[in-house]
């Protein structure tokens, strides 16, 4: 199962950026973006399910809608920088360039896979909001990722007349 740039965009209209907002995904990435994009992609290769690949256009219109158009953008950014400066400081290199093991050990040495989500928590607790968790709901709010759930229809997507005109055994 693959995701799309559609699929990000659906997600990130569910989290109330507008139309208007969307537009804007259209222009180029800046370096910085290509960064937490490289970083952001890695760590959902961890947690999203082995059934999903994520794409590089997901992660990225997912990561550049939300750095955008969010009031968190800040805190966002930096637990991005957080979770890559331990891959740094443990291993001598990028989160992005390690292996997948090497990956979710970085994400165990920080203690996010443990950790509860605290937006203004531990860096672990704002790794486990800012990247794991944003990363599932990303997923989860897309019709592609729905479908792992069994919900196609996810909040904020219309689903066209079809998902209304089933009955609910299907």
């Amino acid at each position: 199962m693959k995701l799309s740039r559609r699929d990000a965009l659906v997600a990130l209209g569910a989290m109330g950026v507008g139309a208007g907002g969307v537009g804007v995904l259209r222009e180029r990435a800046a370096e910085s973006e290509e960064a937490m994009t490289d970083v952001l992609l890695a760590a959902a290769e961890v947690v999203y399910p082995s059934a999903v690949t994520p794409t590089r256009e997901f992660v990225s219109a997912y990561a550049v809608g939300r750095r955008r158009f969010d009031a968190d953008a800040e805190r966002f950014e930096r637990a991005v920088a957080d979770l890559d400066r331990r891959a740094r400081h443990d291993t001598g290199q990028s989160f992005a360039s390690l292996s997948l093991a090497r990956r979710r050990d970085v994400f165990r040495s920080l203690g996010a896979d443990r950790a509860h989500a605290n937006h203004g928590g531990t860096t672990a607790e704002r790794v486990r909001y800012y990247v794991v968790d944003d990363l599932l709901y990303a997923l989860f709010a897309s019709p592609t990722g729905g479908e792992l759930v069994g919900c196609e229809n996810p909040p904020g997507h219309p689903g066209g007349t079809d998902a209304y005109q089933r009955g609910p055994e299907a």
